[in-house]
């Protein structure tokens, strides 16, 4: 489906006659959202929340996930588009779309290591052989050789795992409704573990997954229709969000701890475990693959040449397989919280580009018509930058992490916000001053 294998339109449009049929792509949707992160995430949920409060949380940070996935994956359809390709016209420019390219990437980078580092510690538990550190190497290795090959090994790989993981899950549930009286889970009053605030559990659950809200344009160009894009996002988000996330909070609360392997080996055995273990390959692999396509943009954009993405994979594999030998899944709640914080104005600033101001629709249009990108685009646009930093700024400043030392509002939520009005604001108070419709910022070859 691309020119050569591994290739898979970094720098192009993708041609509808390498558009995939809607069952490929939706499996890798479910695929990365039905994961162990998820029930990660579920079970620090449960451990922290009582059911209700998971499930609101859930429910809420879902929602912000949904309209980001659906709205930059709808046009990233429309265009043929990665999500750093895209966001050259799409209020980024050259020089932004290149910084999207690197914080995706390096976000990516480190959900590999994440997720890596988990991988290696269940196969350690589950075989007492070598060391976490020995499994880190050898499966990092593994994942990374998976991905060189592209997206047609991403949708083997998924075909495989996502029904085992289902099933894993499936087993887990049934012995859990079978051993425990679920009313009294459900209508728990206290939670596992320390109390988590709602603020924070909704941005852990948008913060979680907002980079796959966000990258979802990367699998979503390969769609036939932007209508597709609607329903394999709403599906892709709540059954694989509400779904897992709810099955796993019942687990944490019923045994009272937030240690997946442990959860599963007590529900499973050593096979169930196991199976959610090899799990983590299908995320790895989309992590990785859309990680190596950011980098891809941001080089280009940098050295003005097209670098292939086989070595790219290759080289953020083993930063990957090395962050994860030193132990970065230790700081697996503050990274899901950063994450919720940086990366959703993104997503606000594009959206309002390319749906309200449309100031590179036209040029997008007639391009698409001919199956080829616009020859220019802007050098960068400094309002972007401006209203990117203040989101930033809000984000960080409302949650816990910032000077208040607590939650105000829904941090995740603020930041998408913030960024998309002030970019809004600012560059319609540009046009006024400017006395233009639809202004621009200096324009540059966007390959050279």
């Amino acid at each position: 489906m691309a020119n050569k294998a591994g290739e898979d339109y970094s720098l192009t449009r993708v041609p509808q006659s390498a558009r995939r049929l809607f069952y490929e792509v939706l499996i890798l949707r479910i695929g990365s959202l039905a994961c162990v992160s998820q029930v990660m995430l579920g079970a620090a949920l449960g451990y922290g929340l009582t059911f209700w409060q998971a499930f609101w949380a859930t429910m809420l940070g879902s929602v912000i996930l949904q309209v980001v996935s659906w709205g930059l994956g709808a046009a990233a359809c429309r265009e043929g588009m990665s999500i750093s390709l895209l966001s050259r016209w799409s209020g980024f420019g050259k020089l932004g779309s290149a910084l999207i390219g690197g914080a995706i990437a390096i976000s990516l980078m480190g959900w590999f290591g994440v997720q890596n580092g988990f991988f290696a510690d269940g196969m350690y538990k589950a075989t007492n052989v070598l060391t976490p550190g020995t499994w880190s190497l050898i499966t990092g290795i593994a994942v990374t050789i998976i991905t060189v090959y592209g997206y047609r090994f991403l949708s083997i790989t998924a075909n495989i795992s996502t029904p085992l993981f289902l099933f894993a899950l499936g087993w887990a549930t049934y012995n859990l409704l079978s051993g425990q009286d679920i009313s009294l889970l459900i209508n728990a009053t206290e939670p596992a573990g320390p109390l988590m605030t709602m603020p924070a559990a909704i941005t852990m659950v948008a913060g979680g997954f907002i980079i796959s809200a966000v990258t979802t344009p990367d699998i979503s160009r390969f769609m036939h229709k932007p209508k597709d894009v609607f329903w394999m996002t709403l599906i892709g988000t709540f059954c694989g969000e509400l779904f897992v996330n709810m099955i796993a909070v019942l687990m944490a609360l019923a045994l009272r701890t937030s240690q997946v392997f442990d959860l599963m080996m007590a529900l499973t055995g050593l096979l169930g475990a196991s199976i959610v273990i090899f799990s983590t390959i299908k995320m790895n692999d989309i992590n990785l693959y859309s990680s190596s396509l950011g980098f891809s943009t941001l080089l280009n954009a940098i050295f003005n040449k097209r670098f292939d993405r086989r070595y790219l994979t290759w080289i953020i594999g083993i930063f990957g397989t090395v962050a994860s030998m030193l132990g970065i899944l230790d700081n697996f709640i503050s990274f899901l919280i950063y994450l919720g914080i940086s990366i959703p104005p993104v997503a606000g600033i594009m959206v309002v580009d390319y749906y309200l101001l449309k100031r590179d629709r036209k040029e997008l249009d007639i391009t698409r018509e001919q199956g080829i990108l616009p020859t220019r685009c802007e050098a960068y646009n400094p309002v972007t930058l401006v209203a990117w930093c203040c989101a930033v700024v809000v984000g960080w400043g409302t949650s816990a992490l910032g000077p208040f030392g607590a939650d105000i509002g829904v941090p995740a939520l603020n930041s998408l916000l913030v960024g998309a009005v002030a970019y809004w604001v600012g560059m319609r108070l540009l046009a006024a001053f400017r006395g233009e419709k639809g202004t621009h910022f200096r324009q540059v070859s966007h390959l050279d």
